[in-house]
């Protein structure tokens, strides 16, 4: 195993505080996050200054840490509000800003020099040579850009200083153009990619069509219909995680700033869990509970990115769809050894059997032998959002543990 390597660290996405809330109960050691403004993914909700101060704080009670990016690529006249920025993010607590830009990351380490800077996947560090200047510039972290393979890591880290951390992402939707550097979105919608507000026209079904012959598409393979030929499949190393962590990767990332909070859930869990077996057991494979999780949440075909070098395997041309086998059921609020108080997220019945994610450990089944609605009326379905109900069961829950429900049954 390489020198000098660190405990890895599970780094979770959080684009709202439920996310937060469930990346921390799910066994996060940080989460990444946006404000309103200077962040790389404009769908989400996002922080406010309040909501940021207090998720630090939380994390903070945990020995947790809070990572702010501040990845976009902002034009001059934008550079005069990243003073603001920079102290609110001080007066909140964040431990690091995750930065692409190099004036950026001058003008933050100007006005929060006590705050750590790490260097995103959009800057493209592909090299030793560039990790070691970032390094000399004051970064204390890169993010590496997905194209790199695990030798190429390995190469990297034996010839960084070894107080220089190494990131890669694990787990997500990964861009068909370099480090996410794309134009396709400002080209065809006028939404720039690089500026937190990218339409995904990577995930559109294409076509050829001749000048001449307006109206008539020819399908760029014999499917019918046209092929999505820009589109990615999704990443996954779960099962790899041994291999990364021994080239020196410190910080695994989860991608998915945009993703629901069960997702935040029950990826955090997954790979949470495997670091936990790969340190306690090392040269075992996973326990199929750990790798199957990652097949519980919505998510299009998964590979290994471009880590053993299989670019020609990272495309899937006939759909742009998602796999969808199980859906949020409920959260729990209270047990009490006889009943699980719940509140409903989408419709179960009488009869179905549902599953406790736990944090840490392999789910439990629950099977839905009784419903009590908030009048304390025994149903037959739990059917109206967001009321509360009560389900028979002698599990004890954490508040906040998610109950899924698979959908395919």
């Amino acid at each position: 195993m390489t020198d000098n390597i660190k405990m890895p660290e599970v780094l979770a996405p959080a684009g709202d505080s439920e996310c937060l809330s469930a990346a921390l109960m799910y066994g996060a050691d940080a989460v990444y996050l946006a404000k309103k403004s200077f962040g790389m993914r404009g769908a989400p909700k996002n922080f406010t200054q309040e909501e940021l101060a207090e998720g630090c704080r939380r994390a903070h009670e945990q020995g947790k840490k809070i990572y702010l990016t501040c990845n976009t690529l902002p034009h001059s006249r934008e550079l005069s509000k990243l003073e603001g920025f920079a102290a609110e993010a001080v007066s909140a607590g964040v431990d690091a800003f995750i930065v692409s830009d190099i004036g950026v990351m001058s003008i933050l380490k100007e006005y929060a020099p006590d705050t750590d800077i790490h260097i995103s996947t959009q800057a493209g560090v592909v090299n030793y040579a560039s990790a070691r200047e970032l390094y000399k510039m004051g970064a204390k972290r890169v993010v590496l850009a997905r194209e790199l393979s695990v030798d190429e890591i390995k190469e990297l880290r034996d010839n960084t200083p070894p107080e220089l951390e190494i990131e890669t992402f694990v787990h997500g939707a990964m861009c068909v153009s370099f480090s996410g550097r794309c134009l396709l979105s400002q080209y065809l919608t006028g939404r720039d990619a690089n500026r937190g507000e990218c339409a995904q026209p990577c995930r559109w079904s294409y076509a050829l069509m001749e000048m001449t012959r307006e109206g008539q598409y020819f399908p760029i393979t014999e499917q019918d219909g046209g092929t999505y030929i820009l589109n990615a499949k999704d990443l996954c190393m779960i099962d790899h995680l041994d291999e990364l962590y021994s080239a020196g990767v410190t910080s695994f990332k989860i991608e998915g700033r945009a993703k629901s909070s069960y997702y935040v859930s029950v990826i955090t869990n997954a790979y949470r869990a495997a670091v936990d077996h790969m340190l306690s057991h090392p040269g075992e494979p996973l326990p199929e509970w750990i790798s199957s999780e990652t097949d519980r949440v919505s998510h299009r075909e998964y590979s290994t990115g471009f880590f053993y070098g299989s670019e020609y395997k990272m495309q899937n041309t006939l759909d742009g769809g998602y796999v969808r086998n199980y859906d949020v059921a409920a959260v729990a609020e209270s047990s009490d050894g006889e009943y699980i108080t719940v509140r409903q997220r989408n419709r179960f019945f009488k009869g179905d059997k549902l599953e406790a994610l736990i944090p840490g450990k392999m789910p439990e089944e629950i099977a839905v032998s009784e419903i009590i609605n908030q009048n304390g009326d025994s149903v037959e379905s739990a059917n109206k959002a967001a009321e509360r109900y009560k389900i028979r069961s002698g599990l004890m829950l954490k508040p906040g543990t998610v109950l899924r429900i698979n959908n395919k049954k």
